[in-house]
């Protein structure tokens, strides 16, 4: 029988999917299951956009540019440039979602053996990113005893060798809601300017800050505009995760041309995907104004629902629409599955994403889940009762 690959071998289930096939039976059983596992809004997504497919009037889905159609190019420098940063079309590639974008990126910067620092818990599929490109990840913790904030500078510096080629950050973070304040910000512009490394920050929740926090984005610091790469996405900003449109920003016209070569592997992004992605950025600040306030109820709901319930731990998120709670159990992910295949209250139950796949440390997080407030305010409370009660059945019944 033919082998698989040792790389095959190396990639990791994703802690976001795949307990699916357990709540896929419990479906099948008639059990409605919550899901607090991934970041799937239900807010809709612009009218605009769903019309925009409806109403066009293509006679042949052709290939689009590889580096993705000229005017959805324009729509993101002009938001760009709203928000105090320039860039040109020619410093923007469209991509299949975000996860491409990293993945062009991580090719385009880093050969195999190559190290890239990520402060840790981290988004469950950078580890796949770089063991696909043969990367080491070296993390950086951070703990849920100081809300995850950035650890020291001194850190960062103990940590970059003559592998080291980037530093990786998720702004705001998926999975703990925290995000970087421009001084912390400002602590990796000083480290990448000083060793010479790409900083990469993940921007696609950018919009979702709270508590009058600002989001500080990597290209407000001309100083390292050979050295910075933004990851951002129209799919989360406008709940559209399935369109799959992100795109990779810079001003290194060196790596620019690198990623566009991967780009033009991979042909050119999704057609009608661009067209919806097009019109839902004609979309007003009032939409955003909206769903920022349900979402900071729905955080709001789910943190303090959270702290009481006895011996678990929050974080308090401050941005994204997710939280790290540290629950009173050893291995959260066999209480995941528990919750799936043995337990329900009043023929409900909750699918949770057990937050170890969020680390790349070894036993790390094994007390952790990741739960996304995506969910509507009555389906969040059922939501927290469903986790108060299974815990305390989970705790009597000695697992």
């Amino acid at each position: 029988m033919p082998s698989i690959s040792k790389k095959g071998n190396l990639m990791p289930e994703s802690p976001i999917r795949k307990l699916v096939p357990y709540a896929e039976k419990a479906k099948a059983k008639g059990v409605k299951v919550y899901h607090l596992n991934i970041g799937q809004p239900d807010i809709e997504t612009p009218v605009d956009a769903i019309n925009a497919v409806k109403k066009s009037d293509i006679k042949v889905l052709a290939y689009s540019k590889s580096e993705g159609d000229l005017v959805l190019r324009e729509k993101i420098s002009k938001y760009y440039k709203s928000h105090n940063v320039e860039i040109t079309t020619s410093e923007i590639i469209v991509t299949s979602g975000a996860s491409e974008a990293l993945l062009f990126t991580i090719g385009s910067i880093m050969d195999p053996d190559d190290e890239v620092i990520i402060p840790e818990p981290f988004y469950a599929n950078y580890n796949g990113f770089s063991i696909a490109n043969g990367v080491k990840i070296v993390p950086i913790f951070s703990s849920i005893e100081n809300n995850f904030s950035l650890p020291n500078i001194d850190k960062f510096e103990s940590l970059i060798s003559d592998k080291t080629k980037a530093i990786l950050i998720c702004n705001p973070n998926n999975p703990t809601g925290y995000v970087y304040s421009k001084e912390e910000i400002k602590r990796l512009v000083e480290i990448v300017k000083k060793h010479n490394l790409y900083l990469i920050a993940d921007e696609v929740y950018r919009e979702f800050t709270y508590d009058g926090i600002l989001h500080t984005s990597i290209m407000e610091f001309e100083d390292i505009s050979q050295n910075a790469v933004v990851i951002d996405s129209v799919s989360k900003r406008y709940s559209m995760c399935g369109a799959r449109i992100g795109c990779i920003i810079s001003k290194n016209k060196e790596f620019m041309a690198t990623a566009m070569k991967f780009a033009q592997a991979r042909l050119s992004p999704p057609s009608l995907a661009q067209i919806a992605s097009t019109a839902a950025m004609d979309t007003g600040q009032d939409y955003f104004d909206n769903i920022i306030k349900e979402y900071n109820q729905r955080r709001v709901i789910l943190i303090e629902g959270l702290k009481n319930i006895p011996g678990v731990k929050v974080s308090e998120p401050n941005g994204a629409f997710y939280c790290v709670a540290q629950l009173p159990i050893e291995n959260t992910e066999d209480f995941a599955k528990w919750l799936l295949v043995r337990y329900h209250l009043n023929n409900e139950t909750i699918m949770i994403a057990p937050a170890n796949g969020f680390y790349s440390t070894p036993n790390t997080g094994n007390n952790q889940v990741r739960i996304a407030y995506v969910l509507n305010e009555n389906d969040l409370k059922s939501s927290i009762e469903i986790l108060k009660n299974g815990l305390n059945e989970y705790q009597k019944n000695g697992y």
